[in-house]
């Protein structure tokens, strides 16, 4: 409108436009724009899955969705699930059931998430060399089953996330990696106090201790690991839908 209504501008005005790039701006902005919204988005959405995740305005029993712990819990732990120099990207597969609201400690159920998601990202990372590394892709004629395979040297690092209804009271969840598998000695121990196997200063020992105690003791529930040297870990969590029925 400006440029319409006093075409063609002043020299001195036209000196400043020059300065200022303003063709460059007039271009950029709608993508500068753009840009912040993506990112205000963002933050919204880390800040919910925070509040998600804490549920510190439900300390006490409540009836809530699993699948959006889970999914607060991957957001949190997004970073980590991004590929780097020594391996690609985590591949999180959600085979998710069709389950009612369960009656829980959602912060401390949470917090049960983490851990094991946690320790799955760091048996991909200490397994990261048996992995293709970022810019060399699987054989397109493998199957997919073969290209995950814990025994490819060109498989991909995965975490795959099942949940179902399991009774009519009860569910489970699993979390399953494809890493190098966990020995029948370590198992044995997996849920003690203090017990770690990763180096000084990366681990307390407390997070599955602390997990095994939040699942069975305060819900009722299950823990447990299966695992094979060479066949990745699977932890299964059963937990009631009601705490009534405990």
């Amino acid at each position: 409108m400006y440029q319409q209504e006093y075409s063609p501008p002043t020299a001195s005005i036209q000196a400043k436009v020059e300065v200022i790039d303003l063709a460059f701006l007039l271009e950029d902005l709608p993508k500068l724009l753009n840009s912040m919204k993506v990112g205000a988005e963002r933050i919204q959405a880390i800040v919910a899955s925070l509040r998600t995740f804490s549920r510190m305005d439900e300390a006490e029993v409540k009836a809530v969705d699993i699948h959006e712990g889970i999914d607060s819990t991957l957001m949190i732990l997004q970073s980590r699930l991004k590929g780097t120099h020594e391996r690609g990207a985590i591949s999180v597969v959600k085979n998710y059931g069709n389950l009612p609201l369960v009656e829980c400690y959602a912060g401390q159920l949470n917090q049960v998430f983490m851990n094991i998601l946690s320790n799955a990202i760091d048996a991909l990372e200490e397994n990261s060399q048996n992995f293709s590394p970022p810019h060399v892709e699987a054989s397109k004629t493998q199957s997919a089953a073969d290209a995950n395979s814990p025994q490819n040297s060109f498989a991909s690092p995965v975490i795959t996330i099942h949940t179902a209804r399991i009774s009519p009271d009860r569910i489970a969840i699993s979390v399953t990696d494809n890493g190098s598998g966990i020995p029948d000695n370590v198992q044995q121990r997996l849920f003690d106090p203090f017990f770690t196997t990763k180096e000084v200063g990366k681990g307390t020992g407390m997070g599955l201790s602390i997990s095994y105690q939040i699942v069975t003791e305060k819900h009722g529930g299950s823990l447990n690991c299966v695992s094979a040297l060479g066949q990745g870990a699977a932890f299964r969590i059963e937990i009631p839908i009601s705490q009534g029925s405990t």
